[in-house]
């Protein structure tokens, strides 16, 4: 009977953990999140701007910027988490209570284990799916304003000059539709030639592949002037290509990048013989370190909050806000060793393997050696040293 009333306690024990867990984890992830994408906001101000799109758009396009940032912001929200909720219970003597009654640290692990646990198998599918599901979906949304917007500003019977370098004018414009009928198109997007395009219909769509928007016309002439050369085509279907440069700043769907490609893109890139000659092999080094970033931050969710947990209880009586901006100052001096290893990784200096999974393997260490000594009720030389400077206000005079 008291086996099972002790086996109740621990249940109720561990929801309870688990309940602070994610109500503070998802409160920090919330507030990294809302500032990141204010900060993504202002870089494409211009694209934004050129758009002039409303709240509901915006909202769109950060959920679907949200996949790329939860790969970096999840192990800092987890790490917070384990970090403000241990420190907590250690500094209203929670902790204390529960050693007293014969629970000790090591009872404790299972439920921020098991957070720990979620928000990796979570970052990791985001990271080997979601971040190229929003980049592709983010891309498309672009591409479909630009279109719809490309479409409104024709107006028929009025020639249309907003495009740098071309001429539009359509007799009869359907703007729902994007279909014209009697186009005419000027064309000097092209230093050496002059293009005059006429097609008796056309209509708009979208190359998803280059990032273009199609002016698909049928049934028409190109009268092309070269120099002193002047040549005439007749063509039963011709695309007139509009670069999204030419429509809008700060945003270039054609461009390949690595942290936008999917995990079977990236996996093709690195067994493709030729890229490793291509630019040096630079985007070479970018694919094969990307690929390694969404393996080791996924698993950093799982070390950082081990390494949050004997932190957090050897600091017992640290005020919340001093709490957290020692556990910001922890995480700060991991993703700093980090980017020096992607930096060197990109760079062709250090492996990749070595460079990104090696401050995952430091902080596996301390975290291991400091549950261990935070067991025996014991901490960290350093932790003792910045007590006794009271570099820290504490509440109490010494830890749990």
């Amino acid at each position: 009977m008291a086996v099972h009333i002790r086996h109740c306690r621990a249940g109720i024990l561990q929801r309870r953990i688990l309940k602070d867990l994610f109500s503070v984890s998802g409160l920090c992830l919330g507030v990294l999140l809302v500032l990141l994408l204010v900060g993504r906001m202002l870089q494409l101000r211009d694209l934004f701007l050129a758009l002039n799109l409303g709240l509901a758009d915006l909202g769109r396009l950060f959920f679907y910027m949200t996949p790329f940032f939860l790969l970096l912001l999840l192990p800092i929200a987890g790490m917070l988490g384990v970090f403000l909720t241990f420190l907590r219970m250690s500094t209203d003597r929670e902790l204390v209570a529960l050693r007293a009654s014969g629970v000790s640290l090591y009872e404790l692990l299972p439920a921020p284990v098991f957070f720990c646990l979620a928000l990796t198998a979570f970052n990791l599918a985001n990271g080997l799916w979601g971040i190229s599901w929003g980049a592709d979906q983010f891309r498309g949304e672009i591409l479909s304003m630009v279109k719809t917007r490309t479409q409104l500003v024709l107006q028929p019977g009025v020639f249309n000059t907003d495009l740098p370098g071309l001429t539009f004018y359509a007799h009869r414009v359907d703007n729902q539709a994007g279909d014209l009928e009697s186009v005419f198109v000027r064309d000097r997007t092209r230093k050496d030639m002059d293009a005059t395009i006429v097609g008796r219909q056309g209509h708009f769509e979208t190359d998803s592949v280059r990032g273009e928007i199609l002016l698909q016309l049928e049934d028409g002439r190109i009268y092309q002037s070269q120099g002193d050369r002047f040549g005439v085509l007749k063509f039963g279907s011709y695309s007139v290509r509009i670069p999204l440069g030419l429509l809008i700043k700060g945003y270039d769907p054609a461009e390949v990048k690595a942290r936008d490609m999917s995990w079977s893109g990236l996996s093709q890139a690195e067994d493709d013989p030729a890229l490793r000659n291509s630019d040096r092999g630079l985007f070479y080094r970018k694919v094969v370190t990307e690929k390694q970033k969404r393996l080791a931050l996924p698993f950093a969710c799982l070390i950082l909050g081990l390494f949050a947990l004997p932190i957090a209880t050897a600091f017992s009586g640290l005020k919340q806000s001093y709490g957290l901006v020692l556990s910001m100052g922890l995480f700060l001096l991991y993703y700093t060793l980090f980017s020096v290893g992607v930096s060197l990784g990109e760079s062709g200096t250090l492996s990749p393997e070595i460079g990104l999974w090696m401050p995952n393997l430091l902080f596996l260490f301390l975290a291991l050696a400091g549950i261990r000594l935070a067991a025996r009720e014991k901490t960290f030389g350093l932790v003792e040293w910045l007590r006794h400077r009271r570099i820290f206000p504490f509440r109490g005079a010494s830890p749990a």
